[in-house]
């Protein structure tokens, strides 16, 4: 039975421990001198990107090339949709060449969602980010951070994030990494803290699986990790806070801020970071700062990801991917 990840919402407990103790054996195969697996040979992923990326991208391209998958990388730029085709023409294409996953960006929330249960094609579906909406492979990477640097490598295997605080902060209107990661860490047993202007909390957050503050300097000497959030200008259509200074020193993670966590805690951001307004400098080259390891996190997760759809062991999950709305459930 074909399996998809769509979103966060759609793993449980123990899918999720299974796809972090899958990626620290990937993991390993870093270390190695020729960092090659032969589980997917024969087998083609199609990147389909649909919006710009850098991280994501290239961890997809490189855990795709280290388990030995052929790999076909699509932009919309300079390909047939800048001239009008839909995304129905786009995966019949691909249905057509006989690919056996694609991983999707897509500008438009629910995009990954329609493509998996439309029967345009046979294929797994992998949610890369669409819209606002999720972006499930973030949130894993983000975790399996959170474990390695909060638990440890070894002694978190088989483990979650239980009892852990997480406090998420900025623009969490317009991004899929919060919702991601809000889903994921409350599955994961953490406690998650939005802190965020009252102009930059989405309607309805007061339903989700974590609490509320307006004040970052309150929350700061309870969390064992604090995820700085890009404020995404290129989705703002009107004025959500009145000047980046005032943003800044709201919202900002500065040195004298950091040195209000508990000397355990981590600093962490999904990138770009806008260096100076969500979070300076000296944090950001701080030891304390996770963004270079969660690069390199992310590729395990990925390799792991793929490896359990295309390769491995399947998910245990009772159903299937959740509509952006999170109400109906397929499985394909």
């Amino acid at each position: 039975m074909q399996r998809h990840l769509i979103s966060a919402a759609d793993l449980t407990r123990d899918d999720a421990v299974l796809i972090l103790d899958t990626a620290e054996e990937m993991a390993r195969v870093a270390d190695r001198p020729i960092k090659k697996l032969p589980t997917l040979r024969g087998r083609t992923v199609v990147n389909l990107f649909f919006e710009d990326s850098t991280r994501t991208r290239i961890s997809f391209e490189a855990a795709e090339k280290r388990l030995s998958a052929d790999v076909i990388n699509f932009s919309a730029k300079g390909s047939s949709v800048s001239k009008g085709e839909s995304l129905k023409d786009t995966a019949q294409t691909l249905e057509a060449m006989g690919v056996d996953a694609v991983v999707i960006r897509h500008g438009a929330s629910g995009a990954p969602y329609r493509l998996a249960i439309s029967g345009w094609i046979d294929a797994h579906v992998i949610n890369a980010g669409d819209g606002t909406h999720q972006h499930p492979t973030q949130a894993l990477l983000d975790a399996f951070t959170m474990r390695r640097r909060l638990v440890g490598r070894d002694a978190g295997l088989g483990h979650d994030l239980n009892g852990r605080r997480i406090t998420l902060v900025g623009d969490v209107l317009h991004s899929r990494v919060a919702r991601s990661n809000v889903d994921l860490l409350h599955t994961l047993g953490a406690e998650v803290t939005l802190v965020a202007p009252p102009t930059l909390l989405p309607v309805g957050v007061e339903t989700w699986p974590c609490e509320i503050s307006y004040d970052l300097d309150s929350t700061l000497p309870k969390s064992d990790a604090v995820m700085m959030l890009r404020v995404q200008r290129e989705r703002m259509n009107a004025a959500f806070f009145p000047t980046e200074r005032e943003y800044s020193r709201r919202y900002g993670l500065d040195g004298d801020r950091m040195a209000r966590m508990p000397e355990h805690a981590i600093v962490m951001h999904p990138g770009p970071m806008v260096r100076g307004m969500e979070i300076t400098a000296e944090v950001a080259d701080s030891d304390r700062c996770t963004v270079v390891e969660q690069v390199a996190n992310g590729v395990s997760i990925r390799m792991a990801v793929l490896y359990l759809l295309l390769g491995g062991a399947e998910f245990q999950t009772a159903g299937t991917p959740a509509a952006p709305a999170r109400t109906a459930e397929e499985n394909r």
